[in-house]
């Protein structure tokens, strides 16, 4: 069930979390720990801390039916990943998707990436 909750914008921990139930599905607080703690020294007191503050942010749903409270994205990764974007657009380069895009776009965008950039402004087009 996605909230409406596109003016609330989750920090770099959050997202860190974010993307671990984006992969994962809906997960247990050792579960996400489990994952996190492999690339980074979080504990697993921190973990839940954010996880109960994204609650409180609507940013994750929480099942608490059983012992183990099991936590889920709110909204997609792309919904996500949309309101940020929008964010950026609008704060950092003047409401200009295109300022975006050739400021994303440089040498070290691989040939492979301008080919599926090209692909998608050719289906855009159509």
């Amino acid at each position: 069930m996605a909230h409406d909750n596109s003016t609330v914008k989750p920090t770099e921990a959050e997202l860190t979390l974010l993307n671990v139930l984006w992969n994962m599905g809906p997960a247990t607080v050792r579960q996400v720990h489990d994952v996190v703690s492999i690339t980074q020294k979080t504990g697993y007191t921190t973990v839940l801390k954010i996880l109960q503050i994204m609650h409180e942010k609507a940013l994750v749903i929480r099942d608490e039916t059983n012992r183990a409270h099991v936590y889920a994205a709110a909204n997609s990764q792309t919904q996500t990943q949309s309101s940020l974007i929008k964010d950026l657009i609008g704060k950092a380069f003047g409401g200009s998707t295109s300022k975006l895009v050739m400021r994303a776009i440089d040498d070290s965008t691989s040939a492979q990436e301008i080919n599926d950039i090209r692909q998608l402004l050719n289906s855009l087009e159509k």
